[in-house]
């Protein structure tokens, strides 16, 4: 009996991973500034303000959503939050192409 195997990626399943690498990518930018501030990064360093001028504006609305009178607890909410969303929309989205 031969078996035969399909050597090849359909190019729905390509752009799905694309998209989900994408929404991934855009949670991990997130996840690490979440990080550098819990952490107590210096503000001042060249990398830390890289790293916020990707995670802010990827953050869309979710800053200033819920009043949180602590600072560190206001960025884990806040981004934490835009984090999940990128890998929620990058899924559905994902899905919908496949």
């Amino acid at each position: 009996m031969v078996t035969r195997r399909w050597h090849g990626t359909s190019t729905r399943g390509s752009a799905a991973r694309i998209i989900t690498g994408i929404g991934a990518l855009f949670a991990i930018i997130e996840v690490v500034y979440i990080l550098l501030n819990v952490l107590g990064a210096n503000a001042g360093n060249a990398f830390f303000q890289f790293i916020r001028s990707l995670a802010e504006p990827l953050a869309l609305f979710f800053p200033g959503l819920f009043p949180i009178d602590n600072p560190t607890l206001a960025v884990i909410v806040n981004y934490g939050l835009a984090a999940v969303f990128w890998l929620v929309v990058a899924g559905f989205i994902a899905r919908l192409v496949r």
